[in-house]
C-alpha cells in the first residue's frame, strides 16, 4: 500500500467530490459544537470527523473532517468555517499537495477451527495486530487508508466478525511546512 496520495478530489455522480480538511481551532469548550453546528445547519454531510489537541502550550486543537459536496458547496464550507472566531486555519487536505491519510480500527472476529485460522492468516496479509486474544475471539488492530480498513472487514464479515470501532480519518502534508 502506497503510504503518499496526492488525491485528487475524488468526483462522483453529479460534480459531488470528497474532500478532507483540516481546521486548526482553540482547544475550548462549545468549539467543535460550533464547527458541527455550521454543517448541520447547512445539511452539509460528515462522513469522518477526528478531534484532538496537538499544540498543548497553545491549546490549538486540530479537527479532520471528510465531506462531500460540489466544488461550489466546498468552497462554502471552507469559508463559513474560516469565519467563525474560534478558527485559526482551514486547509483542503485534498487539493493542497501530497498529503498522507490513515485511519485505524479495531475490529472482533469470533470463531473456531478453520474460520479462525483464516482470520490470522488474512490479518497477517493485512499487517493487522492481534492486540486481545481468547479462545473464541480475537480483536485486531489495523491501521492504513480507509480503503484497506474497508477490504479487511470485508473479508472478516464470512469468518465471524462481530463488531468494529474505527476512529476516522487523520491527514497530515508531506514536506517540511506545518500547517
Amino acid at each position: 500500500m502506497s503510504s503518499t496520495s496526492h488525491y485528487p478530489a475524488a468526483p462522483t455522480a453529479q460534480g459531488i467530490e470528497t474532500r478532507t480538511l483540516s481546521v486548526i481551532v482553540d482547544n475550548e469548550p462549545g468549539v467543535l459544537a460550533r464547527v458541527i453546528g455550521l454543517f448541520s445547519g447547512r445539511g452539509y454531510n460528515i462522513d469522518s470527523l477526528t478531534v484532538s489537541e496537538t499544540e498543548h502550550q497553545k491549546h490549538l486543537s486540530r479537527i479532520t473532517i471528510v465531506t462531500r459536496g460540489t466544488p461550489m458547496v466546498i468552497e462554502q464550507i471552507k469559508n463559513q468555517l474560516e469565519r467563525l472566531v474560534p478558527v485559526h486555519r482551514v486547509v483542503d487536505m485534498t487539493v493542497s499537495g501530497p498529503a498522507i491519510q490513515r485511519e485505524l480500527a479495531m475490529v472482533k472476529v469470533a470463531g473456531k477451527g478453520e474460520p479462525r485460522v483464516e482470520a490470522l492468516r488474512l490479518a497477517d496479509a493485512f499487517r493487522a495486530r492481534v492486540i486481545d486474544a481468547g479462545t473464541e475471539s480475537f480483536i485486531f488492530e489495523i491501521t492504513g487508508a480507509s480503503e484497506k480498513i474497508e477490504s479487511f472487514i470485508n473479508l472478516m464479515l464470512p469468518l465471524g466478525l462481530v463488531e468494529v470501532s474505527r476512529t476516522g480519518i487523520v491527514a497530515i502534508s508531506r514536506g517540511p511546512e506545518g500547517m
